[in-house]
């Protein structure tokens, strides 16, 4: 094991850009533990991980979720250093059709969630004046879209509680991050794919090159590359209270 191995939980690990995170952070050297719904899908990364692993499977909008999961990994590896909230859900109508479930679904998953895993990450991260944290944003987090008002409000939501908590532990030695990236190669990309079809009539070929083109590098972000914006906010202390973009310069800030 890694000198500097660290004790990590990743959240939405069981595909796409969780689990592209939770091997990169596995390929460091470092312990990782994963959580998502799926126990099937947390199976097939954890077959991925080449270093210490804990399958941790929970709903991670379900009450007390968050001290279920940490104390799981506090009990085999001690106190939880490297936080990575990947958990989300996207969904798309037009704000007159966005139902009060929509919303909710939203909210809870990409707002409520990270913020309790947040809260129960810190206080251990304080005391050992050490911890990262880092949520998967979105684009979405810096602009507004058509179509996707609840998607959009949370991840406007979740980048000001990463802000706010950064800029309140900016002297602990914790730091907080958001990465947010654009269109990225992952299955929730996919089924937005399939929206698209579904809605306008287009075939699935035109629907992923209408989204490519909206990133300037005319492609789909790959997991990969979110997941290296992840490691800088891991490597460096300066690095807080930002939301990195990862979106082929979509969103220039």
């Amino acid at each position: 094991m890694a000198p500097t191995s660290r004790t990590c939980l990743v959240t939405g690990a069981g595909r796409g850009i969780g689990r592209a995170i939770a091997v990169r952070l596995s390929s460091a050297g470092h312990r990782v533990a994963v959580t998502a719904r799926t126990e099937t899908d947390l199976a097939a990364t954890a077959a991925e991980l080449p270093g210490a692993t804990l399958v941790v499977p929970a709903d991670v909008t379900a009450p007390a979720a968050e001290d279920a999961v940490f104390e799981r990994v506090e009990r085999e590896w001690g106190p939880v250093e490297v936080l990575v909230l990947a958990a989300g859900v996207g969904t798309s109508a037009p704000v007159a059709r966005t139902t009060d479930e929509q919303w909710r679904d939203a909210i809870e998953v990409n707002l409520t969630a990270p913020f309790r895993f947040l809260r129960r990450a810190v206080p251990a991260m304080v005391e050992r004046g050490w911890g990262r944290v880092v949520v998967v944003a979105s684009m979405a987090a810096k602009r507004g879209d058509p179509y996707v008002c609840a998607y959009t409000a949370s991840k406007h939501g979740v980048l000001g509680l990463v802000r706010s908590a950064a800029a309140e532990l900016a002297t602990t030695g914790v730091t907080v991050n958001a990465v947010c990236p654009g269109y990225v190669d992952t299955p929730m990309t996919a089924a937005t794919i399939a929206t698209i079809t579904a809605s306008t009539g287009r075939s699935e070929s035109e629907a992923r090159s209408a989204l490519e083109r909206r990133q300037p590098i005319r492609r789909l972000i790959t997991p990969g590359e979110v997941a290296d914006a992840v490691e800088l906010c891991l490597a460096s202390a300066a690095v807080t209270g930002q939301g990195i973009n990862v979106d082929g310069g979509a969103v220039q800030s």
